[in-house]
């Protein structure tokens, strides 16, 4: 298992970015979350088989349909518990 933390931009927030993303992970079964930041920004934590990973990370430039992304910036991440679902916050 392997775990990223991406920081996605653009027009993510109010556009149901973060439940379309929550859809797609479970497809994927990707643990993790999708959190609102206070900058217009949604974090990403993103934990499962590399594969997954890598395809929900290529998805993220895409979000929703109402979104507009702009930039997706992923580093690998270690949480200090792996996560037992996928949540929005």
């Amino acid at each position: 298992m392997i775990c990223v933390r991406c920081i996605v931009s653009g027009r993510v927030q109010g556009v149901w970015f973060r439940e379309t993303t929550r859809q797609k992970a479970a497809r994927l079964g990707i643990l993790g979350s999708a959190v609102n930041r206070r900058d217009g920004t949604v974090e990403v934590i993103a934990c499962g088989d590399e594969a997954a990973v890598e395809a929900l990370q290529a998805w993220l430039w895409e979000g929703s349909p109402m979104s507009r992304v702009e930039n997706v910036e992923c580093v690998p991440f270690e949480p200090s518990e792996p996560p037992a679902t996928f949540r929005v916050g």
